[in-house]
């Protein structure tokens, strides 16, 4: 069956964005950024045109790339909505599908992603090399190539490939995607891998997207998580555009003064300048994401925050998320488990609502 998108009116779909941000809905909505939005490269329909046109990308990835672009709710706008679904690995099968098992039928994510009307679906080899003759010509695909698997005794926490970027390239996909765990020991060896895995895949006519994700136990101190701390994850995004992700997909920011934690006492990380929370950052959510962007060369790699764990109040977390991140100058969402972990329907309903932050013109950029 041939997916039908319906887009409503602009005031009814701020009336019901706002109703779903409930009190934040002013801070939210009328924030006025600390960074202004003068200096990033915001999405628009001509985004692959001005901004990767340029660049070194071949006609090939630049035709890849708005294939992404081009569909979906989203198609021609310059944002994305992706649907993300590795975590039968990264999670675990049973504990990620045991509360909808249709999807460990992997048919049923590619259906997800096209019903709820996302710009490309994001899984595994094995996903789509199962069904890549019936749907690789249907919907983008973004092949996830290296994943953390959770089977070794004791767990350990190190990304490796699970395939070929040829074999990516073999199953029809318009893109590869992969992890990073920038932090941990085993960064160094990820980052070489990736970058590798990245030059092949723009050899190939594919883009590239990147999780650039932190993982060290030691980012945990005096009760705080910096794993999502502005800061950090920003100088992630930096690396990540540095080999050459032409998508940055990152965990919202919830906080910041990551290295200024991890530099008290006797202890020494990185490098920091006050600056970066004096004039570039406020603790409002949109100035902590706004400094993402400016991570991601200002913009000219586009961001995407993911979605999440799956919780009570989905729909008004998912609608939150992409508030900030379309204020922030972001480029969309890459939501799962929020998605799957509900009857389809309802899968598709929270795909829209996030769609419709983006397709509303009353949020604007701040």
């Amino acid at each position: 069956m041939r997916a039908v998108f319906v887009t409503f009116p602009r005031m009814s779909q701020l009336a019901s964005i706002q109703s779903l941000l409930g009190a934040d809905a002013d801070s939210l909505l009328n924030h006025r950024a600390k960074v202004s939005k003068d200096m990033i490269h915001v999405p628009t329909p001509a985004f692959v045109d001005t901004v990767f046109g340029p660049t070194d990308r071949s006609p090939q990835v630049l035709r890849s790339l708005q294939a992404m672009y081009g569909h979906g709710r989203l198609a021609n706008t310059g944002y994305l909505s992706i649907l993300p679904v590795d975590q039968g690995i990264e999670h675990s099968a049973g504990a990620s599908f045991a509360k909808n098992p249709i999807y460990f039928d992997g048919e049923n994510i590619v259906k997800l992603a096209m019903e709820g009307g996302c710009n490309a679906v994001a899984t595994t080899f094995g996903v789509l090399a199962s069904v890549s003759r019936k749907y690789a010509h249907k919907i983008p695909f973004l092949v996830k190539i290296n994943h953390n698997e959770l089977m070794t005794y004791p767990n350990k926490f190190d990304q490796i490939m699970f395939g070929s970027v040829r074999e990516a390239w073999n199953l029809g996909a318009v893109a590869v995607g992969a992890t990073i765990y920038f932090g941990s020991d085993n960064s160094t060896r990820q980052i070489v891998e990736v970058a590798r895995a990245f030059e092949e895949a723009h050899s190939l006519g594919m883009a590239t997207v990147l999780w650039c994700y932190l993982r060290n136990n030691s980012f945990k101190t005096g009760g705080k998580d910096y794993h999502v701390a502005a800061d950090l994850t920003g100088q992630a995004n930096h690396l990540g555009v540095t080999i050459k992700a032409d998508i940055i997909k990152q965990k919202l920011p919830e906080l910041n003064g990551g290295f200024t934690a991890l530099n008290t006492g006797d202890s020494s990380y990185g490098k920091l300048d006050k600056r970066m929370y004096s004039d570039l950052a406020t603790d409002h959510p949109i100035d902590l994401c706004r400094y993402q962007v400016l991570n991601c060369y200002c913009g000219r790699a586009g961001l995407i925050n993911s979605g999440g764990a799956s919780g009570s109040n989905d729909l008004a977390e998912a609608v939150k998320t992409a508030v900030i991140n379309k204020r922030a100058g972001g480029m969309g969402l890459i939501s799962g488990r929020k998605a799957f972990q509900k009857p389809m329907a309802e899968g598709v309903q929270l795909l829209n609502a996030i769609q419709d932050v983006y397709l509303c013109r009353d949020v604007s950029i701040a």
